[in-house]
């Protein structure tokens, strides 16, 4: 019988490349290996897959077939030869029969399971403003999964032991032999059903535990909040997760911060900024006038002369300590010109010759450098 196309039969392109063959192969070899696929047809179609990968994975082989067909092999140590020339069959192999514990009685491996860390927890705790800015102890109960106390996390009742499962011996798995025509005998191994891959049984469970040699609890404990932490900070307390399995490390506890919002202060990073109302004598004459700050005692500050809404003072050192580092932000202070409302009629009054002083003097705004470059009114 005529041979198809070994670019064909795999389905790419006569320039494709390895990782393009590579590819297409192990798509058809899941469908038509006959471990998998126990059609009749399965047997020759997947030999012939094989033999068109083994060739066109082979860059010489390949560059004779490019060249002379399937006439251009013939015994110079083509195809057919399936004892030889596998390349990287054998790890694709693997990739796609991942439970094979091996061919013609070998092991991959496996046996009981190993240790296994346990699982990472999360609490979530707020705080006021002044405690994230600096620094709080805060006590937290965990519900957490640790080691029986009772049976030291063997799961069996003080005064017995766990029996090695005689199922699997003691090894957790279980192996099951099958034919292939073309691999000979392959081991598949899985965990053991009466033991679940522990390889021992516990005949007298302990009575705390249940013979699940992990128990739930709530513990107390202390987490310091250094000063600086913002609205979603997590602090790690490592190893107070839940207990692991078999041996395992513990998991980690993670404490998620939320801060509460303060009714004067806005925090940006490390600084603060907030909005001081002063009247328009105040802004046209100068003041003296003392701002709230978070450490509780009020700071001085001069307004000068001619302020405007919008004027921002810095006062160093006044904002959020710095988080793990020294020194503090900054104190942003706004100004903000408060218009007066409910004016008696003396103040009415004077407003009215203040006005009259002015005269016919503008109020708006000079114009900037672009305004008079563009002419613009």
């Amino acid at each position: 019988m005529d041979k198809h196309d070994y670019y064909e039969t795999l389905g790419v392109e006569r320039n494709a490349d390895d990782a393009v063959m590579k590819k297409a192969f192990r798509k058809l070899a899941q469908q038509y290996h006959p471990d998998v696929n126990p059609s009749p047809e399965a047997e020759a179609k997947f030999k012939e897959i094989n033999e068109a990968y083994q060739v066109l994975s082979d860059s010489q082989k390949r560059a004779v077939y490019d060249r002379y067909g399937h006439a251009g092999l013939s015994g110079a140590g083509g195809p057919n030869d399936f004892n030889q020339g596998f390349g990287d069959l054998g790890s694709i192999f693997e990739e796609l029969f991942s439970g094979f514990a091996g061919t013609a009685g070998g092991r991959r491996g496996g046996g009981r399971r190993s240790p296994r860390r346990g699982a990472d927890l999360r609490v979530d705790i707020s705080l006021s403003f002044e405690q994230a800015a600096f620094g709080t102890d805060r006590e937290l109960e965990v519900p957490r999964m640790e080691e029986c106390d009772r049976c030291y996390a063997s799961g069996a009742e003080p005064g017995s032991s766990p029996e090695r499962c005689a199922t699997c011996g003691g090894t957790g798995e279980v192996q099951r032999r099958q034919h292939s025509p073309l691999f000979g005998t392959i081991v598949t191994a899985s965990p053991c059903p009466r033991c679940n891959g522990e390889g021992e049984i516990i005949n007298s469970p302990c009575a705390k535990c249940n013979g699940q040699k992990r128990v739930r609890v709530t513990r107390k404990l202390k987490v310091n909040v250094p000063a600086g932490v913002d609205d979603g900070t997590r602090i790690r307390l490592a190893g107070e997760g839940e207990a692991g399995a078999l041996g395992g490390p513990a998991g980690n506890l993670y404490v998620v911060i939320s801060v509460e919002p303060h009714p004067v202060f806005v925090r940006n990073e490390f600084d603060l900024h907030m909005e001081l109302p002063i009247n328009i004598a105040q802004a046209a004459l100068g003041a003296t006038v003392h701002i709230p700050t978070l450490d509780g005692a009020p700071e001085k500050l001069e307004i000068p002369a001619g302020t405007q809404t919008g004027k921002s003072f810095r006062k160093r050192g006044l904002g959020i300590p710095r988080l793990q580092r020294a020194g503090r932000g900054d104190l942003i202070v706004i100004a903000r010109i408060v218009t007066p409302t409910n004016l008696s009629s003396e103040q009415k009054e004077l407003l009215r010759r203040l006005a009259e002083s002015f005269g016919d003097e503008s109020t708006e705004p000079k114009k900037g450098f672009f305004d008079r470059i563009l002419g613009t009114d």
